[in-house]
């Protein structure tokens, strides 16, 4: 097989591992604001609905998540499609990591200004999206645009529930033609062009967030 035919296979994959990747990232900053901003709540049934979410997701492997979603809940009546159960199980689980993250941003910000925000009348709600997420997203980013790539590598396991990602084509060209230092080394390369691209993207939104830090 040609060099343009394996790079033409790859890029197949390639177009599915980074739908994958930015839609699981995606959902996954979602679930981490959710269950960040829960574990900060003072009524203690909310912040133990964060705490049991962030342990179970952080304390098993993602290998098993993505199983459970894709062979067990079958078994509970309900069906997901590979793509599905790919992006359920990487944003659950992306998500879990988030959420730490942001908890820990949240707490940061200085006492002084919590406690000139109560003396201003701000209500709990006004005082987190007002006061605490101004200050503390900028702060995430960096850790944020990790967790992202390292979401990205994940990703190669939906490979295993025969989702044809990048993984999934790099594994059956190699079975079909054996010409395994090619491909992988085509597949290295994919995976990180990627990771720049992600990287930078993630990069410019934080000194977004910099700049429309400053002026609030």
């Amino acid at each position: 097989m040609s060099f343009t035919q394996i790079l033409l296979n790859i890029v197949q994959g390639l177009q599915m591992t980074a739908e994958l990747t930015l839609l699981s990232s995606a959902l996954g900053a979602l679930l981490a604001f959710l269950f960040g901003t829960l574990k900060i709540v003072r009524w203690r049934p909310v912040r133990y609905v964060g705490v049991v979410y962030v342990e179970i997701f952080r304390g098993t492997s993602l290998i098993v998540q993505l199983f459970w979603l894709y062979y067990a809940l079958p078994l509970l009546g309900i069906s997901l499609s590979p793509f599905v159960a790919g992006v359920a199980a990487l944003s659950l689980n992306i998500g879990a990591y988030g959420a730490e993250v942001v908890r820990g941003a949240l707490q940061a910000v200085p006492t002084g200004q919590r406690e000139a925000s109560i003396a201003l009348g701000f209500t709990r709600t006004q005082r987190i999206f007002r006061i605490f997420y101004p200050q503390a997203l900028p702060e995430m980013m960096p850790t944020f645009g990790n967790l992202a790539v390292q979401n990205l590598k994940d990703s190669a396991i939906v490979s295993l529930i025969s989702l044809a990602d990048l993984t999934y084509f790099a594994n059956n060209l190699q079975n079909l033609t054996y010409e395994t230092t090619r491909i992988y080394t085509v597949t290295l390369f994919a995976y990180f062009g990627l990771a720049l691209l992600l990287s930078w993207g993630i990069k410019g939104l934080e000194r977004y967030l910099s700049r429309w830090k400053r002026r609030r």
